[in-house]
């Protein structure tokens, strides 16, 4: 597995776990803030992401044990405060309930708890939510999703997460190549396109309900994202999480960490801290 890292050795472990279709690189704006407060800041390529092999399984179960090995890895027998955004925060909600031994403190950027996306878009049938998510049962198609993703040298993914952001300024060119990069290495589309694929399939596998998240959680919401709204997925997940703290924030879209920092930094650091 690739990681980046930064901060002091011996300092509280913070790991950052990127969503789609991004790389480490989604973290450029937390990586020195956390370094300089103090902590052990490591941001890795997630399977099948940038310069980490692309090599499935993807089923969640996987994807979770890849983060607790690299806890382990980085250090034996310890606990680290696990981030996630967007596939990252699906991974990092499944490695919180089941992991509890390695997770210190949870936070989660514009990603709802996957058994409260499954209930909106399967039980509920919410319009809104399922309108949004078209691109979850496009990605079920096969080939034509790769080719889409990685056709005019990724052209359509910096779209993508310009069209996802409320504040277009702050995804330039230079903000942006790092993901065409990535998605454009031999294998990686294929992969992204996997983790969704993985994931629809489990759907229809009768599973026992999640544990409950005991770690004190920060859920972190971009109010202006336009494929996960706050207002349907939000609501109901103080069920799955015994300490939950709700921070949304105005005016940012769906790579909220990315677009607005400068809010939430702070909010990352206060609760790193408290």
């Amino acid at each position: 597995m690739h990681v980046a890292e930064t901060g002091n050795g011996d300092g509280p472990l913070v790991v950052l776990l990127h969503g789609f279709p991004e790389t480490w690189w989604s973290w450029r704006h937390q990586l020195e803030p956390l370094a300089h407060a103090g902590f052990r800041v490591v941001a890795p390529d997630l399977r099948g992401y940038g310069e980490t092999p692309s090599t499935g399984p993807f089923d969640i179960d996987t994807l979770a044990t890849d983060v607790a090995r690299l806890i382990e890895a980085l250090t034996p027998g310890g606990r680290a405060t696990v981030v996630g955004h967007d596939w990252g925060g699906a991974v990092a909600w499944h490695f919180a309930a089941h992991h509890p031994g390695r997770c210190e403190k949870l936070v989660v950027l514009n990603c709802p708890h996957p058994t409260r996306m499954q209930e909106a878009l399967f039980k509920e049938r919410a319009p809104k939510q399922l309108k949004s998510s078209w691109y979850m049962f496009f990605f079920q198609l096969p080939w034509v999703p790769e080719w889409v993703l990685t056709r005019d040298a990724g052209a359509f993914v910096a779209r993508m997460i310009r069209g996802a952001s409320v504040d277009r300024s702050r995804f330039g060119d230079d903000e942006v190549r790092p993901f065409l990069e990535g998605i454009l290495r031999p294998g990686n589309a294929r992969s992204m396109v996997g983790w969704y694929r993985a994931a629809f399939r489990a759907t229809f596998k009768k599973s026992p309900p999640p544990p409950t998240i005991d770690s004190p959680t920060l859920l972190i919401w971009g109010e202006g994202d336009r494929a996960l709204h706050h207002d349907v997925l939000i609501p109901g997940t103080e069920r799955f999480v015994r300490r939950l703290t709700v921070e949304r924030i105005a005016g940012a879209g769906h790579f909220v960490h990315a677009e607005a920092p400068e809010r939430v930094n702070p909010l990352l650091l206060s609760f790193l801290r408290s």
